[in-house]
This record gives C-alpha cells, structure tokens and sequence, in this order.
C-alpha cells in the first residue's frame, strides 16, 4: 500500500524523489523543427524513456510514471494515433526482457479496453513477466485521465461497498490507478508547456512541479539532474509555516 495522502498526514520525503512523475512533450515539435515527420520525433522519445530508466534506477529513484498516452489524445489525426499504437507495441517487445534483467517492474494504468487486443495481451505479459521486481517500478500511463481515474475510482468503490453513505479520502484511495506508489514528490513536463493537462489530478495535490522548455527527446541526464537540483532546493511544508520546519 502507498504512503499516507499528503493532505491528510505529512509524508516523509529525501533529497532524492522516491516518486517521479514526468509528462514527455514536445516530440513532434521536435520533428518538426528539424523538418522530420512527427512520427520521427515518438521514435526518438523512446530512447529518452531508455536513458531516464536507467537514470531513475542508478539514483535510487524508487518510483517513475510515464504520461504516454492521455484520453484525450484520441483526438489527434487517425495516422498519428495508429502509429503510436505500433510503437508502443514495439516498445514493449524490445525493452520487457532488458527491465526484468535489471530488477525494472512494468505497470500500466489507464483504460486498457480502447486498445487492440494484441497490445492489450503484451502490456499483461510485461506486467507478469516483471511482477516480482524492486528496483525500480516504471508505470506508463496509457489511455489514462486524471478525471477518468477519480470516477473508475468511484465506480469501484461503490460497486465494492453499495450501501456506503459518507465517503472520505482512504475510502477512495485504494482504487485509484496508481494506489500502487506514494504520491510523486517531483512533477516534470518537457517541451515548454506549462499545465497539468489530466494527468494524476488527484495525486499532485503536494508535489513540486517543474517545466523546462527542452523537448522530450533532448531531456536526458543532464536536464534531469537540473531537475532534480531544483527540487533540493524547495521548501516542503505540507501546509506548515516556515517557522514550523525549524522546530525540533
């Protein structure tokens, strides 16, 4: 079970993020910068997600979630949609057996029912093949929408629980999408954006959010070892005053 809510307890925290949680924008404007179709610049997203991984699990980084797909990207032209499918696909046949060499757990969160039958089977044998790994848990968020969790949340809840009258915050907890990690203590998105965009609405409520303008497929150690710096650099309250901090 995840740590306590941050709005009902004050959640212990280091000067490394247990919980990284990263939209990954800016891949098509990074194509299209270099006059690339956009498609070139998903490709080249995927290298990124390899290199922060790796980062994430050399630094001690206990949890890392992934925005790949939201509910609303559905909406992008029907090519661009369908190749991304493909590449996730792919994603998952080249990199599962390289995460469960290195102790990586995979999940994924979101509503899974929209996608091809064939992804949906690869995304639950990379969940099993990977299950019992500690080192990292990598969870990509998929389909997923901060609104649409707090409602299958719910769905779930009273569906568990019908005759249910009053409902507080760990009632509702324990079936939302990423029950599974503490909330994040860092919120990075790439790519110049500056906006939440229905993305983990509800488990942000505390977390130190940062934006840089530096597209995805350019975001690698370097940028998030700057990240993570300004993080160290934040006064955590909690909804305590600075006064507060300093007491023994």
């Amino acid at each position: 079970m995840a740590d306590l809510s941050s709005t009902q307890s004050v959640p212990s925290f280091d000067a490394i993020p247990k919980h990284l949680a990263i939209i990954m924008d800016g891949n098509g404007r990074w194509a299209t910068q270099r006059f690339m179709p956009r498609i070139a610049g998903h490709s080249k997203g995927m290298d990124a997600v390899r290199k922060i991984v790796e980062a994430c699990a050399e630094q001690g980084i206990r949890y890392l979630t992934l925005f790949a797909f939201s509910s609303e990207n559905w909406r992008r032209p029907e090519e661009e949609v369908s190749i991304l499918m493909r590449l996730f696909m792919t994603a998952l046949q080249r990199e599962v057996n390289k995460l469960h060499a290195n102790n990586i757990c995979l999940k994924v969160v979101g509503d899974l029912s929209r996608f091809d039958v064939a992804l949906q089977e690869k995304i639950r044998e990379a969940e099993c093949k990977t299950a019992n790994n500690s080192r990292l848990i990598v969870t990509i968020c998929a389909n997923y929408g901060g609104r649409w969790d707090v409602v299958q949340a719910m769905n779930k809840l009273l569906a568990a629980q019908p005759t249910i009258s009053s409902i507080k915050e760990h009632d509702l907890a324990p079936y939302l999408a990423m029950a599974h990690a503490p909330e994040p203590d860092l919120f990075i998105r790439t790519g110049g954006e500056k906006r939440l965009s229905n993305f983990l609405l509800w488990q942000l409520a505390y977390t130190e959010l940062y934006f840089t303008d530096t597209y995805w497929p350019d975001f690698g150690r370097t940028e998030l070892k700057t990240a993570i710096h300004s993080y160290q650099k934040r006064e955590r309250r909690f909804g305590r005053t600075s006064a507060q901090l300093l007491e023994p």
